[in-house]
């Protein structure tokens, strides 16, 4: 296809890589202004050749030839110059002009072109695929075959947000989560759909619950104050409490990690089930606990003992047990007994 090169000397700038940002100019004619164009009828590229041979070449016919293609006379119009041969413009739209990749049609010989990478566009088509900004005199950048503005390359080059799947850019607010990221305002309550942000919540499977929802939703009540138990609970006999209400019900002191005695539903703490609630021992005379040594109880006729101080009044023989005899209050094994 034909590379256009209007005049000797024209100048433009070079594309040095499809990664690399690149300046789309107009050939400029010395003696110019940069910045004032070509008549409509001259083409600008994205990366124009090095000086050498024009492809072909434009202008009015002073002498008398006729087009190579229809054969009309082409004297006093323009025409087109191109390997050798003379032909009118519509002869050159129709059996040389490249095709727009956009809108794929023929690029004129009255149309500027832009052209990259064995690509061609009209300067009006060359836009980013993206936003279709125009990008005939922008700097650009190509990326899988797509042309990309340069504000649409670092949206391009963003990581996605999960929330709503747009880029999250510099500059915005974010939240990262075990390797993926949220626009603040997308990180929500699977449950309220209220911003969570940058504030406590709760994950559960792939949702994320904000600490009100998650409490009404999934945590445990304390079976005292009925509150949902966020952290710091335990339980007892399947029942969930605060660390902080499970305490003894005597003196309040917090019963979790230590030594407890439950009667009748009520929890006290070694001290206050020894001075308060615990049986006396009819020959110590202290309090049966249930802890440590002596942990089993003898109970008989409504009295109570350790098991270790259950033994006969004049023998002294441990009877826990074993048989014994029980006369005016007092035990007895049975040999000592046949003696009274």
């Amino acid at each position: 296809m034909a590379q256009w090169d209007p005049l000797p000397g024209a100048q433009g700038l070079s594309v040095s890589s499809p990664e690399s940002p690149v300046n789309c100019l107009w050939p400029q004619r010395p003696g110019r202004s940069p910045r004032t164009p070509w008549p409509s009828h001259l083409i600008c590229s994205a990366s124009l050749p090095p000086a050498g041979p024009s492809s072909y070449k434009v202008g009015t016919m002073a002498e008398k030839f006729d087009c190579h293609y229809c054969r009309d006379p082409l004297q006093g119009k323009k025409y087109v110059q191109k390997d050798g041969h003379h032909c009118c413009l519509k002869c050159f739209d129709k059996f040389c002009a490249n095709t727009c990749v956009e809108c794929r049609k023929p690029i004129g010989a009255d149309s500027k072109e832009v052209h990259y990478k064995n690509r061609y566009w009209h300067d009006t088509c060359f836009r980013c695929s993206k936003c279709l900004h125009p990008l005939a005199n922008e700097t650009f950048m190509a990326k899988d075959n797509k042309i990309l503005c340069n504000k649409c390359t670092t949206r391009e080059d963003s990581p996605k947000c999960k929330g709503c799947f747009k880029p999250i850019v510099a500059g915005d607010q974010n939240v990262e989560y075990k390797g993926t990221v949220w626009h603040k305002d997308c990180f929500t309550c699977s449950n309220c759909k209220q911003v969570i942000g940058t504030g406590s919540f709760f994950p559960k499977g792939e949702d994320f619950y904000c600490v009100t929802c998650h409490e009404t939703k999934f945590a445990k009540h304390c079976v005292k104050c009925n509150k949902a138990i966020t952290s710091g609970g335990i339980t007892y006999q399947d029942q969930p409490w605060h660390a902080e209400c499970f305490v003894c019900v005597t003196c309040s002191k917090k019963l979790a990690g230590q030594r407890f005695t439950a009667v009748e539903d009520q929890y006290y703490c070694v001290d206050c089930y020894k001075n308060f609630v615990a049986k006396k021992c009819a020959g110590c005379k202290n309090p049966i606990t249930g802890f440590g040594k002596g942990s089993s109880v003898v109970a008989y006729e409504g009295q109570s003992w350790h098991d270790y101080c259950f033994h006969c009044k004049k023998c002294s023989v441990n009877l826990a047990n074993k048989r014994f005899v029980f006369h005016q209050e007092q035990v007895y094994c049975p040999d000592c007994a046949k003696k009274l």
